[in-house]
């Protein structure tokens, strides 16, 4: 019985997150108890406890995570400082006479807006809150209108820089490690949050590319779901002085990181002055917007470090009672070797993304099957686009991904629930054949880091 205590352990915290109780005290609470547990009981050992606080020191001093105040300060400037609104009313402009341009203006601003934010609920709010109005006005399908958001808005799990990608990075690059040195290399090779960003960005054009030619497909197959609007008024300096400085801000904080030239929390430091200094430059922050800025930008980077405290201890103890040698079993054991192994991963963190965030799956489950994963010869690099894109999926799947919730919550009431479900169904299948595109052929996300940095 002993032994499958971490198995226990993992199924005592998915019941307690059911049922509403907070993610980093469950995480916590559920590794002290058992720990206590184990030591009263001798099959815990309690110096596996005594390693706790060099781990809260690693990952206060962690350079990396020095990213994620910075990133999601860029993008919560970008959001309340209205540049976004000011970007489609440009891009709307510009494309509104094709047919299905608005869809297609929605979805190149929702790239620009997920590289920013990098986080899918600011993205899909605020999106939801710009555009659908005015996709309804212009007599949009509402399945078509509410599916291009939901999905442009999850593109924020796969389009660097992306604060999903900076933590899988950091959480991949440790479990990298520690697949090799289990296997006995003392000198490990290393990836980087750089690594990441550089696989995920073919993946995430091509999703870009498919969704807007569906767009444009259904909008020529059945022009009444996606008319044209003639809103093509608006002079080119107008939409220039739109769509350029933000564009800039996002490819040269990008640019400076794939080029080797800035580390991602440098990139990062200068990628939150650029969006302040954008937004100073066109008089849209002030004191009140400031303050809210702060406090948002807080609350969030309070929720990943409390989060990653409490899966940190969580996985320590899972460590100190076999879970990753139990984990590493059974994978094993599974049918089909190492791609058994992977399906099945994929499978329950698909699933697990119904019901949690990516910040808890990325620090709670990655840390667990990716060692064992990787161990067993599967690229990291491979394996963290092939996480990121399947959860985008699992966020945009009903009856529960989140993405929809938070549209729902935005969404004017005269359309239905039913109405969002039906319109993120292509989307669905665009992420998939995606997923399986790069299952298939993993140079898709393996060749540009490749060529970049070996």
């Amino acid at each position: 019985m002993a032994e499958f205590i971490p198995l226990i352990m993992f199924a005592i915290v998915f019941a307690l997150l059911l049922l509403g109780y907070p993610v980093a005290l469950t995480l916590a609470g559920t590794a002290l108890i058992s720990a206590a547990l184990g030591i009263a009981t001798g099959t815990f050992d309690s110096a596996f406890l005594i390693a706790m606080p060099n781990r809260l020191f690693g990952i206060v001093t962690n350079q990396t995570l020095i990213a994620v105040p910075l990133f999601v300060l860029m993008g919560v400037i970008l959001e309340k400082s209205r540049i976004a609104e000011d970007l489609l009313d440009s891009m709307s402009s510009l494309f509104g006479p094709l047919p299905g341009g608005l869809g297609l203006a929605v979805t190149l601003v929702g790239m620009l807006m997920a590289a920013s934010t990098g986080i899918v609920g600011a993205t899909v709010v605020t999106m939801g809150l710009m555009s659908l109005p005015s996709m309804l006005k212009a007599k949009y399908d509402p399945a078509l209108a509410t599916g291009a958001i939901c999905a442009t808005g999850t593109l924020g799990q796969i389009i660097p820089p992306s604060i999903s990608l900076v933590l899988l990075g950091d959480v991949l690059s440790n479990a990298y490690q520690q697949a090799q040195l289990s296997q006995g290399i003392f000198s490990p090779r290393t990836i980087s949050v750089g690594d990441l960003f550089a696989a995920a960005i073919i993946p995430g054009l091509m999703l870009v590319l498919f969704y807007a030619a569906y767009i444009w497909i259904t909008a020529l197959i059945w022009p009444l779901k996606a008319p044209p609007t003639h809103a093509g008024t608006e002079r080119t300096p107008n939409i220039l002085s739109s769509l350029v400085p933000p564009l800039i801000l996002i490819v040269s904080v990008l640019g400076s990181i794939l080029a080797g030239i800035a580390t991602p929390t440098e990139a990062a430091g200068v990628g939150a002055m650029g969006a302040f200094l954008l937004a100073i430059m066109r008089r849209a922050l002030n004191l009140e917007k400031l303050k809210s800025v702060t406090r948002s930008t807080t609350q969030t980077t309070s929720m990943v470090f409390f989060i990653l405290i409490g899966a940190s201890l969580f996985s320590l103890v899972f460590r100190g009672f076999g879970g990753d040698d139990l984990v590493g079993q059974l994978f094993l054991d599974m049918p089909g070797g190492v791609t058994g192994a992977t399906l099945i991963v994929m499978l329950v963190i698909f699933l697990l993304g119904f019901v949690l965030d990516f910040i808890e799956i990325t620090f709670v489950v990655v840390p667990i099957v990716g060692p064992v994963l990787m161990a067993m010869g599967v690229d990291p690099v491979w394996l963290g686009v092939m996480i990121a894109i399947n959860l985008q999926t699992s966020f945009l799947t009903p009856p529960f991904g989140f993405a929809l919730f938070y549209l729902r919550g935005v969404a004017p009431p005269e359309v239905p629930t039913t109405e969002i479900y039906r319109g993120v169904v292509p989307f669905i299948i665009i992420q998939l054949s995606v997923l399986l595109i790069i299952a298939w052929q993993p140079a898709a996300a393996t060749w540009l880091p490749s060529l970049l940095y070996h």
